[in-house]
């Protein structure tokens, strides 16, 4: 078993360990994802997220032990690194490991709450949402402070940006941290990174009409590029939906 505590909250360690020895105790009440759990808990005046994942696959349980990091350690690691950089994402708090002899089994990320007002994925779906398109040139605005950081988030998703009021104007939060590489972002790179945000024409120009501006680069070649790179991903994602479905059965419907 390995656990790591930031300094700042080495003092909540009994607390922590107990939360993961009865994280499945029966009759608590989980937040469910696809692959993962989540829970939120109470410890004494902070509030904290607790996300355990999945147990992986026999090849990817031995490389998180010997040769990888493991999905909670880069949790881990890769918050306090977009912290370092500026980048807005909750405070890690901690993670443990528990393997086998041959691998990792269990792995925790603790990281506090952060009490949010919608994530991205709201503008995705409500385009009459209050402040849509101030909310999205503001979001364009971290996203390019990000890129100028040298960050690039593999899972720049609808769901993995939670966005809060602050007075008029908004701050945004990356969530989901596992997937991220960080380098001196190219062009293509940044641009790129806005492909799996939304599907719709009109959000894309708007937020390529930032970024533009912000780059100092032509609207016409910013849009081009990052219109064809949303279609490519929305083609490829559709593509592997229909392949799963065929191989599990199940009746495919037009998207």
């Amino acid at each position: 078993m390995k656990k790591v505590l930031h300094k700042n909250f080495s003092d909540l360690e009994p607390e922590l360990d107990e939360i993961v020895k009865n994280f499945d105790k029966p009759g608590v009440i989980f937040d469910y994802e696809k692959r993962n759990k989540m829970r939120a808990v109470k410890v004494g005046d902070l509030n904290i997220n607790v996300k355990s994942f999945k147990i992986p696959n026999i090849v990817n349980q031995i490389a998180y032990k010997f040769f990888r990091k493991s999905k909670a350690e880069r949790s881990y690691s890769y918050a306090n690194t977009l912290l370092e950089k500026g980048v807005n994402t909750p405070q890690p708090i901690a993670y443990y490991e528990f393997f086998s002899s041959y691998g990792i089994k269990n792995s925790y990320y603790f990281s506090e709450q952060i009490d949010f007002d919608i994530m991205y994925r709201t503008l995705v779906a409500d385009p009459e949402y209050p402040d849509h398109e101030k909310i999205l040139r503001q979001f364009t605005r971290f996203t390019y402070k990000m890129h100028e950081a040298g960050i690039y988030f593999k899972d720049h998703s609808p769901g993995n940006t939670l966005i809060k009021k602050i007075g008029d104007n908004y701050d945004f939060y990356l969530v989901d941290l596992n997937r991220m590489k960080f380098f001196d972002l190219d062009f293509n790179a940044r641009v790129t990174n806005f492909s799996r945000l939304t599907p719709k024409e009109d959000m894309v120009a708007v937020m390529s009409d930032e970024y533009a501006q912000l780059i100092d680069q032509p609207y016409e070649k910013v849009f081009k590029k990052m219109w064809k790179e949303t279609e490519a991903f929305q083609y490829r994602f559709f593509r592997k939906k229909r392949w799963k479905k065929r191989l599990l059965g199940k009746p495919i419907t037009v998207d």
